[in-house]
């Protein structure tokens, strides 16, 4: 059978553009040669933007891209572009406000029409083929667009100037100073703002669709740390618990999918996204260190070893995502549906665990014989089932008159049979590139998983893909790279990639306490503020100050489902200058704060992580030494009973008691120079402000002293 002929986006790297290499459009990749194209033949561009686990990208290239008579229209008056907005996240900023500024909503696909000097006129999302749903047809648009460029060249052109100039102007009155000083209310006004939005029966903010919003949780987990107010814990209970329980946690394999359709966390989005499995996870291991409960570790580890299964690479850095489309069989490769992958018929869970356990399991987890979607408009998931905790194992006891002891073990057996089962199944669509940035927040949830948990492998796991992105991902000028696949290392890092890498390497030193690791820090940490910070009206812009120039530089502060690269950075500066006894980062971080504070305090539930970060400024933050023989008991019991707590307003660095180690921690932060081994015994300094209590050398009083200062809310 001949191949498909390719376009020019087989050359590339971006599994997304990869996914477009055998359309008929005659596509380009964001560049001057598709630029000077555009201008020689004066034709606008159609910018197509997207990323490879789109699910709405992959119908709209079905219905359209792989259209030849759609793809003629393109190719004769278009010069089309593809931009995978993973990789490009500055392109997809500006051109995102564009199309919400047009259109009043956005998303992916993104589809904007631009005048070949790169102006935006027209925008939407996704357009079916044909008139549908009262929305015109792709095939209409284009015609009418290739119309009116014809016939009202001049009123496009005016247009694109206007909707250029309006998204310049609204990114410079946001970058206008304040000066607002800093308002310790805003936190609670934050947590009032949650609780009134949030769903009593099923955990949660907000009706369906319902996304996880880790940095939430992980906000209200500090304000009921500060103000220990049962409602506030309820809030944080209630939806990780519903959430573990839902069809949005994948059961059988552990991790989380994208989103919820329904109010009930029943019905997911199915994609997989590393950035969610980072966030999710550390908000889990928050919440067992806050409560002690061990569900929340469970829950943590579940995510954690699906990543290590699932989306790590050889190398030890971590991919992307995995689809929520997959083939319904290996005979039909290119038949897809949505979370093919994970349901399951009745018929199914009976044939492969048989009667007693598959009655057993499907009591649990919610089996029925006609399928259990709850919200299934599309009518994709009929005669299927979505794995949800329907019943704990003690109800299962009494239902079935069993032990609880074996029904946990029948459960157990069955979940790694079905798993193995599941195993054999046409796996997803996997987006193997790896991203500085969502790498730096699966590093810092790995190394906090190693300090929560105690597991090596989750501290391996951290420092192999942290030196990974070291060693493969930086250039010859010391520049962190945004973009690796396949041996391509491409695209110069932006703000997010030194922010949330600086967080990985933070919280790995505080794993390993490899000063290598605190040297990176002090070395990124100023070269956020070098490359990025804005010296007009403070804060950061997400492209460096040598990035290529496009029609506006963005500076982004809203925490969507990634926190924003202000909100990381102010937390980073803040938490490196504590560990490096800098305080030039620490001012930069408390400005970062300051600049964004009228933003914050118009609608504080927009931004939990920088709240996170005032949280920090706030205080109290200790930081604490431990000085000592990094190999004795007495050492590791003193660094297992600060990592047993819940201290978010935490430093805590290891002085050695002597060694090229220890030179090179004292060079570091200096502050720790004085706080040395007392007596030949391990000793832990306790201090705030670098004004330490008494020494001490015993596990049992630091644990004393540490409770006594860090006393958190009623669970």
């Amino acid at each position: 059978m001949p191949s498909m002929p390719q376009n020019r986006l087989a050359q590339e790297k971006s599994p997304y553009l990869l996914q477009h290499a055998n359309n008929p459009v005659d596509w380009y990749a964001w560049g001057e040669e598709a630029f000077q194209k555009a201008r020689s033949e004066n034709k606008p561009i159609f910018l197509s933007i997207g990323y490879s686990t789109c699910h709405w990208c992959h119908v709209m290239e079905k219905e359209s891209f792989t259209n030849p008579s759609i793809a003629d229209l393109l190719n004769q008056n278009f010069v089309s572009i593809k931009v995978d907005r993973e990789e490009r996240p500055d392109i997809d900023h500006i051109y995102m406000q564009a199309v919400m500024a047009m259109s009043g909503s956005g998303g992916w696909p993104m589809s904007v029409f631009l005048t070949p000097d790169l102006k935006p006129f027209y925008g939407g999302t996704y357009f079916p083929p044909e008139d549908r749903w009262g929305r015109p047809g792709f095939t209409t648009l284009l015609n009418a667009i290739h119309q009116k460029w014809q016939t009202e060249r001049e009123a496009i052109d005016k247009a694109g100037d206007e909707l250029t100039r309006a998204i310049q102007q609204g990114i410079e009155r946001r970058m206008d100073k304040t000066n607002q000083p800093i308002d310790a209310k805003i936190t609670l006004a934050f947590a009032e703002q949650m609780l009134n939005q949030f769903d009593f029966e099923f955990g949660g903010f907000g009706e369906a669709p319902k996304f996880p919003r880790s940095h939430t949780i992980a906000m209200l987990l500090r304000v009921w740390h500060k103000h220990p107010d049962p409602q506030w814990w309820r809030l944080i209970e209630l939806t990780l618990d519903r959430m573990a329980e839902g069809g949005i946690h994948d059961q059988l394999g552990g991790g989380f999918h994208r989103y919820s359709t329904d109010r009930e966390w029943h019905v997911p989005h199915f994609e997989k996204m590393l950035y969610d499995q980072a966030l999710i996870a550390k908000v889990y291991l928050e919440a067992y260190q806050a409560s002690g409960q061990k569900k929340y570790a469970d829950v943590a580890r579940s995510i954690l070893d699906d990543v290590l299964a699932n989306l790590t690479d050889a190398g030890g850095g971590f991919y992307s995502a995995e689809d929520a489309d997959s083939p319904i069989d290996f005979e039909h490769p290119h038949e897809k549906k949505e979370g093919a992958f994970y349901v399951w018929s009745e018929n199914e869970i009976l044939k492969h665990l048989g009667e007693e356990k598959g009655r057993l399991f499907s009591y649990v987890y919610g089996i029925k014989p006609n399928g259990n979607a709850s919200a299934d408009p599309h009518g994709a998931f009929l005669n299927r089932n979505i794995l949800t905790l329907k019943h704990q194992p003690a109800d299962a006891a009494k239902q079935f008159n069993l032990p609880i002891e074996i029904v946990r073990r029948q459960l157990e057996d069955s979940r790694i049979k079905l798993l193995e089962v599941r195993r054999q199944r046409p796996r997803p669509h996997l987006d193997d590139k790896i991203l500085t940035d969502w790498n730096g927040l699966m590093i810092s949830t790995f190394a906090s998983a190693h300090q929560a948990l105690g597991e090596e492998k989750y501290q391996r796991s951290a420092r192999k893909a942290a030196d990974f992105i070291l060693e493969k991902m930086k250039n010859k000028q010391g520049r962190l790279m945004h973009r690796y696949r396949d041996g391509d290392v491409q695209i110069t890092g932006f703000l997010d990639d030194y922010a949330f890498f600086t967080l990985g390497l933070i919280d790995l030193y505080e794993s390993t306490f490899d000063a290598r690791y605190l040297k990176e820090v002090k070395f990124l940490a100023h070269e956020l503020v070098r490359l990025f910070w804005d010296q007009l009206s403070g804060g950061f812009f997400l492209t460096a100050n040598d990035s290529e120039k496009l029609i506006a530089r963005t500076k982004e502060v809203y925490d969507g489902a990634i926190p924003s690269g202000n909100s990381v950075a102010a937390f980073v500066l803040l938490k490196a200058g504590r560990l490096l006894n800098d305080a030039s980062l620490e001012a930069r971080g408390r400005e970062t704060i300051e600049a964004f504070t009228a933003e914050l305090k118009h609608f504080p539930g927009g931004y939990p992580y920088i709240l996170m970060a005032l949280d920090f400024l706030l205080g109290p933050t200790k930081e604490i030494v431990i000085a000592g023989k990094a190999d004795s008991p007495e050492t590791k019991q003193m660094i297992q009973t600060v990592r047993s707590l819940f201290m978010p307003n935490c430093a805590v660095l290891f002085h050695p008691e002597n060694g090229e180690s220890k030179e090179q921690i004292e060079k570091l932060s200096p502050f720790i120079a004085k706080q040395t081994m007392q007596d030949h015994k391990t000793t832990a300094y306790v201090c705030e402000n670098y004004v330490c209590k008494e020494p001490i050398h015993d596990a049992a009083r630091l644990t004393l002293l540490l409770q006594s200062s860090n006393q958190p809310g009623d669970v």
